[in-house]
């Protein structure tokens, strides 16, 4: 059983920074791409940011020059970097995995941006 432990959400104001991080527990054979996803309320769950094995990344239209996805393989962890934070980043953030041929799912992370 793979298990997703995330934190580093909070409280911020608009232009703060925040990173997020999510380390992977569990018996993991094989680790492929680790990705980032957000809702806000009301609204549905979009993709933010993904990362291959390989450490190719691709970031959504919305956050592109401000958030940065990166992993530490020997750690199973994955990082969002969340600079120039906006109002409308507001959401509940969540990572998701591909790890022994399954999607694993973190609980998510709130993050707030408010002054």
């Amino acid at each position: 059983q793979v298990q997703l432990v995330e934190s580093g959400g909070g409280l911020v104001q608009p232009g703060g920074s925040l990173r997020l991080s999510c380390a992977l527990s569990g018996s993991i054979v094989s680790l492929k791409s680790m990705n980032w996803f957000r809702q806000a309320p009301g609204k549905q769950r979009d993709w933010v940011a993904t990362i291959t094995s390989e450490g190719a990344t691709a970031l959504a239209d919305s956050v592109k020059g401000r958030f940065t996805i990166s992993r530490d393989n020997a750690e199973n962890t994955v990082f969002l970097q969340m600079n120039s934070l906006k109002p409308e980043d507001t959401a509940v953030y969540y990572c998701r995995v591909t790890a022994n041929g399954y999607f694993y799912w973190g609980q998510g992370t709130q993050v707030t941006v408010s002054s």
